[in-house]
């Protein structure tokens, strides 16, 4: 079984203005049309079993049409079919009402949130995020955070892996995963401070962007039982992203964990299971 931990999707019809727009600023070219119908496509060629969608939410006024789709596009339970997704919710930090909407990701059945603190603009040890990620935590939701840069170009970065080990260990999140390998172009520096924490690490825009050995390095430092296969699909390819892994110097059981073993163990979730 394969699940892809990090994925995005948009509704029908504001998906390919949505992907111009984003690949316009950040100089991609898109591998799907970001649609629900183009990812079942992208992991059917892949042989991806789950895809996890991270919605983005840049402003407290999108909660309820995000949440409302989360919940749309995910079904009651899960099988070994390949093409089925499962989708996180969202809460924006800033919103006063952060509580009661967590609360609401939770009784929708879905099992966790995205925070993105370069879209939101927030430091990932600001006390607006630390509340709310101290809040989920508490409700036993999973937090996916972006972590590192966000393009080639320059910019203040709101989530370094030296930040986000405060953040750990002030808050102490119980199931709290950071994107591209705890830092994308801050590798290094995830070595120093990241390394045997107590947080999980997803593979999100890793295949072509670091190379094998530094991961190989990274995994073997980090744990591969703390490690989830990510594409950031439609940003990367999800076909692209096994054939990786799967070329990495790692034993058949690493492997196994990395692809869905400790994806089903965080989300708590076994196949045949209800989300709910």
């Amino acid at each position: 079984m394969k699940i892809d931990f990090h994925t995005h999707i948009y509704p029908d019809r504001i998906a390919g203005s949505t992907l111009e727009k984003l690949a316009g600023n950040y100089g991609l070219k898109p591998y799907t049309d970001a649609t629900v119908s183009g990812l079942k496509a992208s992991m059917e060629e892949a042989g991806v079993h789950i895809s996890v969608v991270l919605p983005v939410i840049t402003r407290a006024g999108q909660v309820q049409s995000i949440n409302r789709f989360a919940r749309e596009v995910t079904p009651e339970a899960f099988d070994h079919s390949v093409g089925q997704i499962l989708s996180f919710g969202a809460v924006h930090p800033l919103s006063e009402h952060y509580k009661e909407e967590l609360k609401m990701v939770k009784a929708l059945g879905l099992k966790g949130i995205k925070l993105h603190p370069e879209y939101q603009q927030l430091y990932i040890d600001d006390i607006s995020m630390l509340r709310l990620i101290s809040y989920a935590s508490e409700l036993g939701l999973v937090i996916v955070i972006h972590s590192g840069s966000e393009s080639d170009r320059e910019q203040t970065l709101h989530c370094l892996p030296r930040m986000a080990r405060r953040m750990l260990h002030e808050v102490q999140p119980k199931k709290l995963v950071l994107a591209h390998l705890g830092g994308f172009r801050e590798w290094e520096e995830t070595m120093e401070y990241l390394a045997g924490e107590n947080v999980w690490l997803d593979t999100g825009f890793v295949a072509g962007h670091m190379p094998a050995d530094q991961v190989e390095m990274l995994i073997r430092a980090h744990g591969a039982d703390r490690i989830l296969m990510a594409s950031d699909s439609p940003w990367n390819g999800q076909k692209d992203t096994v054939d990786f892994i799967n070329g990495l110097s790692l034993t058949e059981k690493e492997k196994q964990m990395i692809f869905s073993e400790n994806a089903l163990g965080l989300l708590g979730l076994t196949i045949h299971d209800s989300i709910a």
